[in-house]
């Protein structure tokens, strides 16, 4: 089968081959891809910046998101059968979308949306099993409390914004001068222009806050909770919970510790819970989010498909961070 594959960790393109398709695991479906999702995470991973707490093998074959359909299953498998339109996103170890042919545990797939496109719906699994790991899982929202949403624009953030005014919370964003209208039609209630404020001078009293972006908002954002709130970060620094959780050794876990002391400490200081969060994946959490979907509460944003061959154009898109929404690769 073709795939893109990382040969060595680096900023440079990955090299389009030729190679087997995977092993079929008896609890594994084998699902011919239709589409594919291109995250910052592809970026992370081919430049090295996660090769100590996903110690992959290389070659790897990159990508985290996919659409596609089931075309064999494992003598274990129950819930999916060769013809089922599915999407997903692998788990961490089992990564590998940017191919024509991906085998994942049954437990990480759910059905496709009925009412979306292949492309559309590979835009969605990492993003909103992100969003919902953090707002429902982790922060366990609640209707009437107050969330900020950092970077409303992105990927993560066109569909936390929908979760969490599903929820009923009191949703803020950030976001450029050019994406406003995009970010109130997701159904933001206060947008903050970073270009033009700074949202920590601007809001205040706010339960929740998720974090994608830097260290510089990470702490800024201090001054925007109450005491009792939550502060929760999908762009580091990883905290000893998930160096727990990740199941690495004493000397990483030293590492995280030092890296996050001092997010904790100022936290710590003002009565708030810092934590990371690195998503995981689960097939149940899709299956709900796809009922949202299929409800109408939550709709992907897309801002462009590139064809197969292009993947490497597709990652150095999504590098420049003026993505509306996700970027999709179109693979069948």
């Amino acid at each position: 089968m073709k795939s893109f594959l990382l040969d060595r960790y680096t900023k440079g393109a990955l090299r389009l081959g030729e190679g087997p398709e995977p092993e079929l695991r008896e609890n594994d479906v084998m699902v011919e891809i239709h589409a594919a999702g291109v995250n910052v995470l592809d970026n992370k991973i081919r430049d090295g910046e996660f090769k100590l707490i996903l110690p992959y093998r290389l070659p790897l074959v990159l990508g985290n998101d996919v659409a596609g359909v089931v075309v064999r299953v494992g003598a274990n498998v129950r819930r999916f059968k060769p013809g089922d339109e599915v999407y997903a996103r692998p788990a961490q170890d089992r990564i590998g979308t940017f191919a024509e042919y991906i085998a994942m545990d049954e437990a990480d797939v759910a059905m496709k949306p009925a009412n979306l496109t292949m492309e559309e719906a590979a835009s969605i699994p990492l993003v909103a099993l992100t969003a919902w790991q953090v707002l429902v899982e982790r922060a366990n929202l609640q209707k009437g409390q107050k969330v900020l949403i950092h970077a409303g624009s992105g990927g993560v953030g066109t569909i936390a914004i929908q979760l969490a005014k599903h929820l009923g919370a009191y949703v803020a964003t950030t976001t450029s001068t050019a994406n406003i209208a995009l970010v109130k039609s997701l159904g933001a209630d206060v947008v903050v222009d970073y270009k033009n404020d700074d949202f920590e001078k601007v809001l205040q009293g706010y339960d929740v806050v998720l974090n994608s972006l830097g260290t510089d908002t990470l702490e800024k954002s201090l001054a925007v909770l109450k005491s009792g709130g939550i502060l929760i970060s999908i762009s580091g620094p990883p905290d000893p919970d998930f160096a727990k959780q990740n199941g690495s050794g004493w000397l990483l876990r030293q590492v995280m510790r030092l890296l996050s002391s001092g997010i904790r400490r100022k936290s710590k200081r003002r009565g708030i819970s810092y934590s990371f969060l690195f998503m995981t994946a689960n097939g149940g959490q899709l299956g709900k989010i796809t009922s949202l979907i299929e409800a109408g509460d939550i709709r992907p944003v897309m801002d462009r498909v590139f064809p197969f061959e292009r993947t490497n154009e597709a990652l150095a898109y999504v590098e420049t961070g003026r993505a509306k929404g996700k970027v999709v690769v179109a693979v069948k």
